[in-house]
C-alpha cells in the first residue's frame, strides 16, 4: 500500500516539529524520524489501530505516537493509506 501525507497532516506536523525544536532541535528530528518509521509500518497491518472515534467510518483509524494521535484512512481499493491529521492527545482535531 502506498502512503500519502495529506496537506493538513504535513502542516500540523511542521508546526509540532518547530515547537519541539524551540527547546531541543535534536529531539525534533528524532521525533520526526521515529514517527516516519511508525507510519511506514501501517501498511503491514492497516487495521491494527482502533477505529477513530472522531469519524463514523471503519476505514479511518487512530494511531498513537508519544502523546499524539495520528488519524489515517485506509483505502483498500486504491491500495492507499492517507495520513490525515496529527494532534495532541485529548485535543480533538479541528474539522
Amino acid at each position: 500500500m502506498k502512503i500519502i501525507h495529506k496537506p493538513t497532516f504535513s502542516q500540523q506536523l511542521k508546526q509540532i516539529i518547530e515547537y519541539i525544536a524551540q527547546d531541543k532541535p535534536s529531539a525534533s528530528m528524532n521525533f520526526k524520524n521515529k514517527l516516519k518509521e511508525n507510519i511506514n509500518l501501517i501498511p503491514n497491518n492497516p487495521y491494527q489501530y482502533e477505529q477513530s472515534q472522531y469519524f463514523d467510518n471503519k476505514n479511518i483509524r487512530n494511531m498513537t505516537f508519544k502523546k499524539y494521535t495520528i488519524v489515517y484512512r485506509v483505502r483498500p481499493i486504491k491500495q492507499e493509506i492517507e495520513i490525515l491529521r496529527i494532534f495532541k492527545q485529548n485535543k480533538p482535531p479541528q474539522q
